[in-house]
């Protein structure tokens, strides 16, 4: 009989600790956390600064780039009409140039020193005039009428002569410095448009930024795109990170620079992660309150984590961390 009831006290021990190691089993997996993030890499969408028809494109999907490949070329045929007008402006406003510098010519300076010595003569003509009149108006020979006429007509040859030497002295000395500086800003504004243009022309041809992989290809060749439309995405493998919405009842558990261990299900296997990045502002709600009392709402926070290997992984990829 006691041996019976020893018995039963036995199993009814081993029902409880059965019962209390199930449900601390249970407890402790209903503790257990699970977070997905994914995998994101840098991405680059390559666009030119110009409009038009696409002429090429010499990548496809999956190449590998380097940083300076040629990845496609736009057709600018207006753009090169634009270049000949600027550099027809720019020979125009270059000759000007020349000419100020140079100042008169040969043919004018002599043509301007001929006039002078004709004024020269018609004033000393007229002095001689005026001189004879002179003389004999003080005799009473001639009216003061006639006087006054000498006396005009020798006035005007001076003129005429002091005109015609401000003309002359202005061909030997040619342009002004402000003239000459005027023409020398003309050739550096004619000179920047043809910058310029070759600017638009040279972004024709667009050029890999960074070494990646071309993930996708929007346009091709024949169609049109506008300025700024992207048409190569390139994407940086090098620069990769898993990123998590992480609810902040759980940011206690993760400071910059902690490490956790992530599964990646794309390639069976498990890789360290270190945080990198914890945004500075909540993102979302991911849990609302439904009682007025003793709950509130669970906001989210982007926290980005740094792979120590990066070999493997692509974008999109899921990585899982148990806590």
């Amino acid at each position: 009989m006691k041996k019976s009831k020893y018995a039963l006290f036995i199993s009814l021990l081993l029902v409880v600790a059965i019962a209390i190691i199930s449900i601390g089993a249970i407890i402790k997996k209903e503790e257990k956390i699970i977070l997905q993030g994914v995998i994101e890499c840098r991405e680059y969408r390559i666009a030119s600064k110009i409009a038009g028809r696409i002429e090429s494109v010499n990548v496809s999907e999956g190449d590998k780039v380097t940083a300076g490949e040629l990845l496609y070329t736009i057709s600018t045929p207006e753009l090169q009409t634009k270049l000949t007008q600027a550099t027809a402006a720019r020979a125009a406003a270059e000759a000007l140039d020349r000419e100020a510098l140079a100042g008169a010519r040969k043919q004018q300076i002599e043509a301007a020193y001929s006039l002078w010595q004709r004024a020269i003569a018609g004033r000393e003509l007229a002095q001689k005039s005026y001189d004879r009149v002179a003389k004999l108006h003080k005799k009473g020979v001639v009216t003061t009428q006639q006087f006054d006429e000498a006396t005009a007509n020798f006035e005007a040859m001076k003129s005429a002569e002091n005109a015609a030497y401000a003309q002359y002295s202005l061909a030997l000395a040619g342009a002004t410095k402000e003239q000459k500086a005027a023409a020398a800003a003309k050739v550096s504004m004619a000179q920047g448009a043809v910058d310029e243009v070759m600017s638009y022309i040279s972004d024709g041809s667009v050029y890999a930024p960074i070494s990646g992989e071309v993930s996708t290809i929007a346009h091709y060749t024949g169609e049109v795109v506008g300025a700024g439309f992207p048409v190569v995405t390139i994407l940086d493998l090098k620069d990769i990170w898993a990123e998590f919405n992480i609810k902040e009842t759980l940011m206690p558990r993760f400071t910059i620079g902690s490490k956790v261990q992530a599964y990646i299900p794309a390639i069976d296997k498990h890789i360290s992660l270190k945080v990198s990045h914890i945004a500075a502002q909540a993102d979302f709600a991911v849990w609302s309150a439904t009682r007025a009392e003793g709950e509130f709402d669970i906001r989210t926070f982007v926290v980005k984590m740094q792979p120590t290997e990066s070999g493997l992984l692509r974008p999109g990829m899921s990585a899982i961390i148990e806590i």
